[in-house]
């Protein structure tokens, strides 16, 4: 009988930190599955999917960067969020009576959700969300549910802002495109900001924010970094200086992975506190505060 396997996608992958969530939460739950990592481009994904459909034991698969949005078309169906957004993050591989389907997911939007009322932010009034790539598509997602009414984007190129932009409008947001360079004080302003650049990109605007004054209204203000390598990153650095409250940028990845093990093996209790701390411990950040 063929061991059941799942696996995280993306190029580059050597630095995911997914196999090592998903195989912690595994071992806790007593389940049996084969986690790994594949390196893939966009040009290799139409044939690993159709691989896919002939080899036995897949129940799943973790997607990252740049195989997001590229994914989308080679799904049997697409779910919900996932739908809406136009990128996913999450395959769940299913036995049908048409042979194997492959369903896709985006749990990005309850791991920023998430990691959001984690840090006791329940309600957001005025968020910034730095770049508008897949990530920021969920991170508008997310601040939607958190109660934003408005939304402001924060961008190294405003012309490739129109995707996010025009998906907050379908959320109901107002939205505003402010270039990136020469924003820190919009930004040290802001009650929630989630940026979505790679590793360095904000390094620019965090060295403006480390010159603002701190924030004297007592005002919770917390930031999201996605960016997790290095950490902390100088934007994070910045924000903490100020005041600020600090996400992990593996916060909101920990929190993605238990609904993606939920969908993989459809055991709810992935959601549950031991659980969460065995993901936390084997990535290196605080277990969930109690």
């Amino acid at each position: 009988m063929t061991r059941p396997r799942a696996a995280v996608l993306g190029h580059p992958i050597s630095h995911s930190k997914s196999p090592a969530l998903h195989r912690a939460a595994y071992a806790l739950l007593g389940v049996d599955m084969d986690y790994g990592a594949f390196d893939l481009t966009e040009e290799q994904l139409p044939e690993f999917a159709d691989r896919v459909r002939t080899e036995p034991g897949w129940r799943g698969f973790s997607v990252t960067m740049p195989l997001k949005a590229a994914f989308v078309p080679l799904m049997d169906r697409v779910e919900g969020l996932a739908a809406q957004l136009g990128a996913l993050n999450t395959v769940v591989v299913s036995e049908g009576p048409d042979g194997v389907a492959l369903s896709g997911h985006n749990t990005d939007v309850a791991g920023i959700t998430e990691a959001f009322r984690q840090a006791g932010l329940d309600r957001v009034v005025d968020p910034v969300v730095i770049g508008a790539g897949n990530t920021a598509l969920a991170a508008v997602a997310a601040l939607q549910r958190l109660g934003a009414a408005r939304i402001e984007f924060l961008v190294r190129n405003a012309s490739r802002a129109g995707e996010a932009a025009a998906l907050a409008e379908r959320f109901g947001l107002a939205v505003t495109v402010t270039p990136l360079a020469g924003a820190a004080r919009r930004l040290a302003s802001a009650d929630a900001v989630v940026s979505t650049l790679p590793p360095h990109a904000a390094d620019g605007v965090a060295e403006e924010l480390a010159r603002c004054a701190p924030a004297h209204d007592g005002a919770r203000q917390v930031l999201l970094d996605v960016a997790y390598d290095p950490w902390p990153s100088r934007l994070a650095s910045a924000w903490e200086a100020r005041g600020g409250t600090v996400l992990h940028g593996l916060e909101m990845l920990v929190y993605q992975a238990v609904e993606q093990i939920v969908l993989f093996t459809g055991r709810e209790d992935a959601r549950s506190r031991d659980v969460i701390d065995v993901m936390c411990d084997s990535v290196g950040i605080p277990r969930r505060a109690a």
